[in-house]
């Protein structure tokens, strides 16, 4: 369902996107490409200068390696376009702290204990904020079942998507349709 047709005329001002994609590699790692644009719509004038409108404010790079455990064992950061060059461009090795870091294992809690405030980029620390959740949905039906019933690839274990959100809670309609030897007894 779209969202509803905006009440008043508005002219786009600001873009910002964010891309992930997941690669399985040949030694059996993963690589998770995170990608982070900033577009002004208008010629922006920056504390360094002028910013030509359609021309990238932030245009940033983080890709970690991961194993079939979501345990990062390499991670790099890379600026193509930042607002203050030669300062902002130069945060990339810091996001090597993340090497050793589990994406299910507290994960948020531990990138901000490390790169939060002067530690990191405000933009590459939101960025990797997405890495968990876009991995999970790289892994679900590759590394990952997600399927339940008497042919599922994991007959004995919960499938690891339920209890996650509010649409697969264990008493709710979603699990009963699709997962109903999971559903929670009352």
């Amino acid at each position: 369902m779209p969202l509803s047709t905006p009440v008043s005329r508005r002219a786009l001002r600001h873009s910002r996107v964010i891309d992930v994609q997941a690669y399985v590699r040949d030694d059996g790692l993963w690589d998770i490409d995170a990608h982070i644009t900033d577009i002004k719509s208008y010629d922006a004038t920056l504390a360094s200068g002028p910013r030509p409108a359609g021309a990238p404010l932030h245009d940033l790079h983080l890709r970690i390696t991961v194993d079939r455990e979501l345990t990062i064992v390499e991670a790099e950061a890379a600026s193509d376009a930042v607002p203050y060059p030669g300062f902002c461009d130069t945060i990339g090795p810091a996001y090597r702290t993340l090497i050793g870091l589990n994406l299910l294992k507290n994960f948020r809690r531990d990138l901000k204990q490390r790169l939060a405030g002067i530690a990191g980029c405000t933009h590459l620390t939101e960025l990797a904020q997405v890495l968990p959740t876009a991995t999970v949905q790289a892994f679900a039906g590759d590394v990952w079942s997600t399927r339940d019933g008497e042919n599922a690839d994991l007959p004995h274990e919960k499938p690891f998507q339920l209890d996650k959100c509010h649409a697969l809670r264990t008493d709710g309609g979603a699990v009963a349709q699709y997962y109903p030897r999971w559903v929670a007894k009352a």
